[in-house]
């Protein structure tokens, strides 16, 4: 008993400074980076549009299709339903992935698309 005392303080002391798993700290970065990258067209309060649709709820919704929304024809028709590798894809370069998107920015950084993911994926 008296060496268990210790060995659970230690434990604990480590837990305490041990860093975030690696889908908290993407998701933290993605936080950041929605926010200064993608919130200025897109919200995450469902029914809230803006120039783009809202994002709540966008991992498994079939592309195209929030109420009230705006989008091109090329979107409605693609078939595309959202996972972390069609974003992906589309975050790359939209216009290459969906011909006729009128989102035009393009996320290069692959890090960056990865934390907006893991971060729209918990929401």
């Amino acid at each position: 008993m008296t060496l268990a005392r210790p060995a659970m303080l230690l434990a604990f002391a480590a837990l305490l400074g041990a860093p975030l798993p690696a889908a908290a700290q993407d998701a933290a970065a993605g936080e950041r980076a929605f926010r200064t990258r993608c919130a200025t067209c897109h919200s995450l309060e469902p029914g809230q549009n803006r120039a783009g649709p809202s994002l709540a709820g966008v991992i498994g919704r079939k592309a195209g299709s929030v109420e009230g929304a705006r989008y091109s024809q090329g979107l409605r028709d693609s078939g595309i339903t959202w996972d972390a590798q069609s974003l992906d894809g589309f975050l790359a370069d939209p216009r290459k992935a969906v011909p006729g998107t009128s989102m035009t920015v393009r996320l290069a950084d692959a890090a960056q698309r990865a934390a907006i993911i893991a971060y729209l994926s918990g929401r």
